[in-house]
């Protein structure tokens, strides 16, 4: 797995994605009639896509948490710079939780201390609760992010807490943010589905999404946490929520399981979110979300959009550099399809 990752090379030119849509010759006027109507009824159902997306970097943060190896933090750090020097202009560093639950954030305050921070760049960790806040702040973070479900039992194996304690937590953090003058960003899971009570209600996301905006959280990333949505499902939860919650205060974070991810991004696009969290290499999962593979890859999330002509600031060939590194730890391969094409295999 390492000799693979390993041959990515920074003189591979990438080919570029293909601009203009085209349409197969029809012999028959009615079939292209039939054709033009079609394509004309698609396009006047969907907004035009933004100009610039700003992706939001969860590797170092959401990806390695659910890796079985604990990365050591000198490894952490250098993969972090790496991705300070893509453009990415938001990198998640680290998540300030109890170590017993999550051993592998165990080096939070030295990663936050540790970090080369790039001006122009933005380096938020999880807070899920006052303690962690307070631990966040004393080791020099300036942004935090909460989160809260939409699922009881999501909850209970996740934070150990009912939806309303966790909310409860949530309201804590963000009430000393604002005395301290720290931004807030929040996180909804299980927008798009449960692993242990399946489908979830557009309305129940809408509630939850406007009670944590409510509080004072800048923005709100909806999370497909074990990456069952589609683009029709994706499309009824954004309509929902965005009765609720400015459409320009949304994120949408895709765990790629079913491989719906892009699909469900473009959907998220065309109805106006110009934010997307995505993770170097597809790393990431969920550790209390049986089955939910990898976040959507960075690379693949890229290409897609610079195929689109929509501008991120990202320099894709310094974030597979990046993902190739931490591959190369981790001994494993790249879930990235970009990567994969990209290399001699």
């Amino acid at each position: 797995m390492a000799a693979v990752a390993m041959r990515c090379s920074r003189n591979v030119r990438l080919r570029p994605a293909f601009g203009a849509a085209f349409s197969p010759r029809c012999c028959a006027s009615s079939t292209a009639s039939a054709a033009t109507a079609t394509r004309a009824v698609a396009v006047s159902s969907v907004n035009p896509l933004p100009k610039q997306v700003k992706i939001v970097e969860v590797g170092p943060r959401d990806g390695l948490q659910n890796e079985k190896l604990t990365v050591p933090t000198e490894v952490k750090l250098q993969f972090i710079d790496m991705l300070s020097e893509t453009g990415l202009p938001v990198i998640e560093a680290t998540s300030f939780v109890s170590p017993k639950w999550i051993p592998q954030m165990a080096d939070q305050a030295e990663v936050t201390q540790g970090i080369r921070k790039r001006p122009g760049v933005v380096y938020p960790v999880l807070a899920p609760n006052l303690k962690g806040f307070q631990a966040a702040v004393k080791a020099g973070a300036d942004e935090v992010a909460i989160f809260s479900t939409v699922s009881e039992l999501f909850a209970m194996k996740n934070a150990n807490c009912s939806v309303e304690e966790s909310l409860q937590r949530a309201e804590e953090v963000t009430r000393a943010a604002k005395a301290a003058g720290v931004r807030v960003r929040g996180y909804v899971s299980c927008v798009l589905g449960c692993p242990y009570e399946g489908h979830v209600s557009p309305d129940k996301v809408a509630q939850m999404a406007k009670h944590i905006y409510a509080m004072g959280c800048y923005e709100i990333s909806l999370g497909d946490t074990i990456g069952v949505g589609t683009p029709g499902s994706m499309r009824a939860m954004l309509d929902a929520v965005s009765k609720e919650v400015p459409v320009d205060r949304l994120a949408v974070h895709c765990h790629d399981t079913y491989g719906q991810a892009l699909a469900n991004i473009l959907v998220a696009l065309q109805m106006g979110v110009s934010v997307v969290d995505s993770s170097v290499a597809g790393l990431g999962g969920c550790p209390y979300a049986p089955g939910a593979s990898g976040n959507v890859a960075t690379e693949d999330l890229v290409y897609m959009l610079h195929g689109l002509g929509i501008h991120t600031g990202v320099d894709l060939q310094k974030v597979m550099d990046a993902g190739a590194f931490i591959c190369r730890f981790l001994n494993r391969r790249t879930s990235s399809k970009v990567a994969q094409a990209s290399c001699r295999l």
